[in-house]
């Protein structure tokens, strides 16, 4: 009778002692090397200096990497207003995709990219753009429409700044009409 008392211990401690889980083993097991560090849903950012608003950025799904550099993964759809120093919305970028490199401070868009400028009335429109942080400036090499109440204009690559009041082509084509005055 001992033995059995014995027996039924010794497997009753195997058996508790036996359901230890390792936090670390069960990372390896359980976790991704390329899953995001956080994801965010409906995702609202607003940046500003010296209280005025610069920028604010929408984004329906973002995934934050810090691995091997800090990147934010922007899905789902994204809208960028640029603000003037009055605080007023002076263009907005929009797109079904982007990036953002923290470490270069780059942004980068791409799948029906648009930049509008409301003043001037005009869009431009293409397939993926870069907007640098540091100098406000917004370009790409791929071929771009802008759009205008005078006309439209077709290049190979733009360069402009993130308010879009201004724009260089780097190989335009196109027709458009000017005022005699």
């Amino acid at each position: 009778m001992k033995k059995v008392y014995f027996i039924a211990y010794l497997l009753l401690g195997m058996f508790l002692f036996s359901c230890v889980n390792d936090l670390d083993s069960i990372k390896r097991v359980t976790s991704r090397s390329d899953a995001p560090d956080d994801v965010t849903e409906d995702l609202e950012i607003m940046q500003t200096d010296s209280g005025y608003a610069q920028f604010q950025l929408y984004a329906k799904i973002a995934e934050t990497y810090t691995k091997p550099e800090a990147l934010t993964k922007l899905k789902g759809g994204l809208k960028v207003n640029f603000f003037s120093k009055n605080g007023e919305i002076v263009s907005t970028l929009t797109a079904s995709y982007g990036e953002i490199n923290m470490s270069k401070g780059m942004f980068f868009v791409r799948d029906s990219v648009q930049l509008v400028n409301y003043e001037k009335n005009q869009r431009m429109e293409t397939e993926e753009l870069f907007w640098s942080q540091k100098d406000s400036s917004v370009f790409t090499n791929k071929a771009v429409i802008v759009r205008n109440p005078k006309g439209v204009l077709f290049g190979q690559g733009i360069r402009t700044k993130q308010d879009f009041s201004t724009y260089v082509f780097l190989k335009p084509t196109g027709r458009i009409d000017f005022d005699k005055k």
